[in-house]
């Protein structure tokens, strides 16, 4: 770092960060939910928007993962809805920095997380369910299911194990809502978020190399324990111009 990198970082930066620190927790809320909100009211998109809460923590997870440089600068957040029906379109991908829904499409949950409708998670290898939580998306590889997406998961205890169970994003047959005529749902994978084949050639390279996933079900011990949905340290991501933009 260059001197004068490091006086501006000195005299600029660490008074503008300190400003923030002292600010109340109310107005750091108020400050953090009108952000949410501007994000959430600029979406572009026909269709319709992933639900406000999806949304809220979801950003909040990005922010707080781009405050630890676990992101790359592009903008992309994959947001997963468990709550709804497995035959409706509960993924979206959406590029903050455009305020735009690039994707929205249907998603596979695991085998031993529910029927139509996801309700257990696990982060035990051989459970063949799904994770809840924030992931950073890794590597591209070629595999049984042609073009696929490493998933490290970042939250312990509940997704850290992805890797090592090899969940990852591909392509598959049954995500699709021809599947509903015999089962009445889409099919289910190993724990995988999969997606429909017509799209994962397109998404997954876009995907690929650290972009922000996130999986959410309202389940109690998640919300109370996860870090990454923690609004004050998101304020403070936004204050001190660790945001997105």
């Amino acid at each position: 770092m260059t001197r004068k990198a490091i006086l501006f970082l000195v005299v600029v930066l660490i008074p503008f960060y300190n400003i923030f620190a002292s600010v109340p927790v109310s107005e750091k809320a108020k400050a953090l939910g009108t952000y949410i909100e501007n994000n959430y009211a600029s979406l572009i998109f026909e269709g319709p928007k992933p639900d406000y809460e999806l949304f809220k923590k979801g950003l909040i997870g990005y922010l707080n993962l781009k405050k630890q440089n676990k992101l790359s600068d592009n903008g992309l957040l994959t947001l997963i809805d468990f709550r709804m029906s497995s035959n409706k379109k509960r993924l979206w991908v959406i590029d903050l920095k455009k305020h735009k829904v690039l994707y929205h499409t249907l998603v596979a949950h695991g085998r031993n997380t529910g029927n139509e409708f996801a309700k257990t998670f696990s982060n035990v290898p051989n459970s063949n369910s799904s994770s809840l939580g924030f992931y950073v998306t890794g590597e591209t590889y070629y595999g049984k299911h042609g073009l696929s997406m490493r998933l490290d998961g970042v939250e312990s205890g509940f997704n850290n194990n992805a890797r090592q169970r090899a969940i990852v994003m591909h392509g598959a047959d049954y995500v699709d809502k021809s599947y509903t005529k015999s089962y009445g749902r889409i099919g289910r994978s190993f724990g995988c978020p999969s997606i429909p084949m017509k799209y994962h050639k397109e998404m997954i390279p876009k995907l690929a190399n650290k972009s922000c996933l996130f999986i959410y079900y309202p389940d109690a011990e998640y919300l109370e324990n996860s870090s990454l949905i923690d609004e004050e340290v998101a304020y403070e991501a936004i204050s001190t111009l660790q945001y997105l933009l």
